[in-house]
C-alpha cells in the first residue's frame, strides 16, 4: 500500500508540473451565482459551440484508430474502453448501445469503469488511482493480441487509466486514448492519441460538461464507423438491430418495406420469419 501511494504522488508531482491541465483553467466567465438563468444557459451555449470544432480537429487520430481497429475485429478482436467517473460511464454507455443497435454480442464492445459496476452509480473513493487495476480488470476478459484498448481520462493524468492502456501497448495490443489534455501523460503512452481541447469549462473544472461532451462525440464517432466499416450498416440503415419492442419491430418492418418496395404486411411476415432486417431482405426472392 505505501509503495502505491509513492508511486501515484511520483506521477501525481510529474503531472502537475510537467504541463498545465487546460481542464484545470480557470473558467472565461466569473461571479456565475450573480447571472440569471438565461445567461447562465446563454454562457453555457456558447462554450457548448466550440465542442465540435475542436473534435473536428481530431479526425485524422481517429480516423487512423478506427481503419487499425477494423482490421484487428474483423479478425475477432474486440473493443475495450477504461476510465473513471464520468469518463468510465461514458465508455460503458457506448458500448451498452452496441447490442441493441447493431446486433452484435455484448462481448465484442466492453466498457470498464473504475471500481466496477458499483462506480457506475455511485462514486468509488480512490479507485482511479490503481494504477495496475486497470490491467486486472482487463484481464479477466482474457484479453487478446487483436483486442484495442481505448483509455478515456479527461485530466489525461488518471492513474488507472494510464497503466491499463501502457501495459495494454506493451502486450501488443492496439491502444488509443481520449483526452482533453494535449500532451498529458496518458497521451505519452498510447500508439494514437486523440486529445481534444476545448478549453476550460464553464463552471471551472466540472469535465463532466465539455470535455464529457466531446469524450461522447468522439465514442460515437469510432463506435459507428466501425460498425459501418464491419458491415453492420446497409445504405443508411441499421439493419442489424435487435427486434426488442414493438418501436424497434415497426422501424424494421418499414425498412424492408423501403428496400423491397413490398407492402407492410408482406413485409412484417418476412421480418418475423427471418428475425432481422439483414436476413430478410438477403432471403427475399430466393
Amino acid at each position: 500500500m505505501k509503495n502505491n501511494l509513492i508511486n501515484h504522488y511520483i506521477l501525481f508531482t510529474y503531472t502537475m508540473s510537467d504541463y498545465i491541465k487546460i481542464t484545470e483553467a480557470s473558467s472565461n466567465y466569473d461571479d456565475l451565482e450573480l447571472m440569471d438563468t438565461k445567461a447562465i444557459l446563454l454562457g453555457i451555449n456558447a462554450e457548448d459551440h466550440k465542442i465540435a470544432d475542436a473534435v473536428a480537429l481530431c479526425i485524422p487520430e481517429i480516423t487512423k484508430f478506427v481503419d487499425f481497429l477494423a482490421e484487428r475485429f474483423v479478425k475477432g478482436g474486440r473493443l475495450f474502453y477504461i476510465g473513471a467517473g464520468t469518463s468510465g460511464r461514458l465508455g460503458i454507455l457506448d458500448a451498452s448501445e452496441i447490442p441493441p443497435t447493431y446486433g452484435l454480442p455484448h462481448t465484442r464492445v466492453i466498457g470498464i469503469i473504475a471500481g466496477g459496476d458499483t462506480a457506475i452509480r455511485t462514486p468509488v473513493e480512490n479507485a482511479e488511482d490503481d494504477e495496475k487495476q486497470a490491467w486486472k480488470d482487463l484481464e479477466s476478459h482474457n484479453i487478446g493480441a487483436n483486442d484495442a484498448v481505448v483509455g478515456i481520462a479527461a485530466s489525461g493524468t488518471t492513474p488507472y487509466v494510464i497503466g491499463g492502456v501502457k501495459t495494454a501497448k506493451e502486450r501488443g495490443l492496439l491502444t488509443a486514448c481520449i483526452t482533453n489534455n494535449p500532451d498529458s501523460p496518458l497521451t505519452k503512452v498510447v500508439e494514437i492519441a486523440i486529445a481534444i481541447n476545448v478549453g476550460p469549462e464553464f463552471v471551472t473544472g466540472s469535465t463532466r460538461m465539455k470535455s464529457g461532451t466531446a469524450q461522447k462525440l468522439v465514442l460515437n464517432m469510432i463506435s459507428t464507423a466501425l460498425m459501418i466499416k464491419i458491415g453492420r450498416v446497409k445504405g443508411n440503415k441499421m439493419v442489424n438491430m435487435q427486434l426488442s419492442n414493438n418501436k424497434l419491430v415497426d422501424r424494421g418492418v418499414r425498412y424492408v418495406v423501403e428496400e423491397l418496395r413490398i407492402d407492410y404486411d408482406e413485409a412484417k411476415i418476412l421480418l418475423d420469419k427471418y428475425g432481422s432486417v439483414k436476413n430478410a431482405i438477403e432471403a427475399y426472392g430466393k
